[in-house]
């Protein structure tokens, strides 16, 4: 694009209520790219099919170009993380690294998956949402809503990462189908809301610029190298930067107050000079923030114990067992959860300590859904394993029972039964238990 045409500066410049000098106005300043969902003027028919996905068409101006774009540079930097990932020992990632030919080894990859991981705790439950998170904001910043951005993070990390680049070192992972952009949807509205504060207030954390440059950067790390190859090469290679719409009251003469609307950029990167945000006063007339009924208080995680009663065949003694699940609470009548439940367990036969490990997916349908009570149905498939040899696990389908109380819109308890089926072993276990209820954010709402 070459540098900003002399009308671009004039125009800017008048926004940061500065005068226009004969040199400024050759310098690069990255255009106001779009505001956020919410600062749209959205009619309430858009909410009428809550669960219509706008990524692909960009119907209600949401910036298209800047997704594509962004998901480009993903592609590049995924190739790079990729690379830096293969140079880590073995042991901490799980990448296989022999000599197979690559495109074989990820056809046999593909085909053996998804099956259930053993990377370290923090790579599949910090590691994965947070770049879950990342790729969350490349759609929620180019102005699309909630859903949309959580229908964008799923597919990246799951076509473009766990069945794409990943699949060449590891088997797909069942935690990371989920866990990726479930939780990288409630990181990345966080991030998303956290980074808007930040440039809000000049660009800032304690005080200072560096530490908000710093905090910018690691909350979105794909727009700020974005912001910085722009200034690097003086245009706009990567469309990156996100224009925000903030209210604030401001007092007049006479003692009343204001309401106005306050646009801010944050253009600087590195080394730069910070700029401390660009803000012109306008009245709020006609400025809309949107009520989505799909945001992020759709997710939510159960933790709780049960006992597990086994079938005669395992030759184990029952056992208590903590369980947890991580769910999407689509409606107040459908949810749909991952569970995993682990125990240690007494061999009858030899009285040697063995390791039991049960994971699903789950659908749970509720009756008398307007009310605080609910008794539900459940279903499911997944499987059961043995010290955690891959070898000795069973495929099961599980069906059961359970009642759901809702002590407020982010808390709820539950007790649950299960009963586990398999057909390689023919085994029929049960499980009951009971469980804290979470849901991020506001929690429960109306849908």
């Amino acid at each position: 694009m070459g540098s900003a045409p002399r009308g671009t500066a004039v125009a800017l410049a008048a926004l940061l209520n500065a005068p226009v000098l004969a040199e400024e106005s050759e310098i690069y300043r990255p255009p106001i790219t779009n505001s956020s969902w919410e600062d749209k003027a959205i009619e309430a028919s858009v909410y009428d099919n809550p669960y219509a996905v706008s990524l692909f068409s960009a119907p209600n101006g949401e910036d298209a170009e800047r997704v594509w774009s962004q998901t480009k540079s993903v592609a590049w930097y995924g190739v790079g993380v990729a690379g830096f990932l293969a140079l880590l020992p073995s042991d901490f990632t799980n990448w296989d690294k022999s000599d197979d030919r690559l495109l074989e080894k990820w056809w046999d990859n593909v085909r053996e998956g998804p099956v259930w991981d053993r990377d370290v705790w923090y790579i599949n439950y910090l590691g994965h949402p947070y770049f879950g998170g990342v790729y969350y904001q490349v759609a929620r910043k180019s102005g699309y809503r909630q859903w949309d951005a959580f229908v964008y993070s799923f597919l990246m990390s799951t076509f473009y990462w766990e069945y794409g680049i990943e699949a060449f070192a590891e088997v797909p992972s069942i935690q990371d189908l989920v866990v990726t952009p479930v939780l990288g949807w409630v990181y990345g509205e966080w991030a998303f809301n956290k980074e808007r504060e930040i440039i809000e207030r000049g660009g800032t954390v304690w005080g200072s610029e560096g530490w908000g440059s710093t905090a910018l950067f690691f909350l979105d790390p794909v727009d700020s190298i974005g912001r910085g190859v722009n200034r690097l090469f003086g245009k706009d290679v990567i469309k990156a930067g996100t224009g925000y719409l903030g209210m604030q009251e401001m007092p007049m003469r006479d003692g009343r107050v204001d309401t106005q609307v306050q646009l801010n950029l944050r253009y600087a990167f590195g080394g730069g000079e910070a700029s401390p945000g660009v803000s012109q006063h306008r009245r709020a007339s006609g400025v809309h923030h949107a009520n989505d009924p799909v945001d992020y208080g759709m997710v939510g995680m159960t933790l709780g114990g049960g006992y597990l009663a086994l079938d005669g065949d395992w030759q184990a003694t029952d056992e208590w067992t903590p369980t947890i699940s991580l769910g999407v609470y689509f409606t107040r009548s459908f949810s749909a959860r991952l569970s995993y439940a682990r125990t240690e367990l007494t061999d009858k036969r030899s009285g040697e300590t063995l390791t039991y490990e049960n994971y699903s997916l789950d659908g749970q349908y509720y009756f008398n859904s307007q009310s605080d009570l609910r008794p539900y149905l459940t279903a499911g498939i997944g499987e059961a394993l043995r010290d955690q040899d891959r070898d000795l696990k069973t495929f099961q389908v599980n069906g059961g029972a359970g009642l759901h109380y809702r002590l407020s819109p982010n808390w709820a308890v539950q007790l649950d039964w299960r009963h586990y089926y398999s057909g390689r072993f023919h085994n029929n276990d049960d499980l009951l238990s009971g469980q804290l209820v979470y849901r991020f954010g506001k929690g429960e709402r109306a849908l």
